[in-house]
């Protein structure tokens, strides 16, 4: 079995293929491609794949435009990191797709399928329509007050945010601590999940703000975020899961 991956994160690629070395040992991985010119280039002078997985945000555009320049007529599984909204539209037009950090028993389940069965005949417009009606907007800045005067955080530069006597504060890169009118669960939902994650009841932590990770008891994982003096972080034992693929998907290739 020839398995694609179009994929322009080499950590996000490189989780995918040990997941398929895994989960399917005699199957020979190729690429990862990483635009869309190449995987045109690819489709137009290699036999059709097996499978190919395909991540819909590419660095130079959708991989839809992928389609409207060559036939492919391989069985497709998209990858997104689109919110629920959008998945659930998939889900009623019995689309394939994984959800971002991929996860490996989905990936098993959706190969399965996948031979089970020919590929979705929905097409490339379709899909991108369903997309672009429910696509998410996460927020890209904070408007905090200092006094009389309103400042602008982008998201970028915040570290971690944390609750403390009842208040939300932003710690960002610049060593600053911003009070803001948001609770934990409203941040959580409109931050950008591939970049922000929801460690436990007071904190949430950027992916540059993750210093060391260390094994705790009962199953739990013990954090240091970058500039915080707090030494008794943990993972709550629910998220220990969903934290280890969202820290194995922003793994920086050696």
């Amino acid at each position: 079995m020839n398995i694609l991956i179009i994929e322009d994160e080499a950590p996000a690629a490189k989780h995918i293929k040990r997941l398929i070395g895994k989960i399917k040992p005699e199957a020979m991985v190729l690429g990862p491609i990483e635009s869309i010119g190449k995987a045109v280039e690819w489709f137009q002078s290699n036999s059709k794949p097996d499978l190919v997985l395909c991540d819909i945000q590419l660095a130079d555009g959708l991989s839809f435009k992928i389609f409207d320049q060559v036939s492919v007529e391989a069985p497709l599984i998209f990858i997104t990191a689109y919110d629920q909204f959008a998945i659930r539209a998939f889900k009623l037009n019995s689309i394939d797709y994984l959800l971002k950090p991929v996860d490996p028993e989905e990936l098993k389940h959706a190969m399965q399928q996948v031979e089970k069965r020919q590929a979705s005949s929905i097409s490339a417009e379709t899909i991108q329509a369903l997309l672009q009606s429910t696509q998410k907007k996460y927020k890209s800045r904070f408007m905090v007050k200092l006094g009389e005067v309103i400042k602008s955080i982008k998201t970028e530069e915040v570290l971690y945010i944390y609750s403390q006597d009842k208040a939300t504060y932003l710690h960002t890169v610049a060593k600053k601590n911003y009070i803001v009118d948001y609770a934990l669960s409203d941040l959580e939902e409109v931050l950008n999940p591939r970049k922000f994650f929801r460690l436990n009841r007071q904190y949430i932590a950027s992916i540059e703000a993750i210093q060391d990770v260390l094994i705790y008891s009962n199953s739990r994982l013990k954090i240091t975020l970058a500039q915080c003096d707090d030494d008794s972080i943990l993972v709550s034992r629910n998220r220990v899961d969903d934290f280890k693929r969202w820290m194995d998907d922003n793994i920086p290739e050696s």
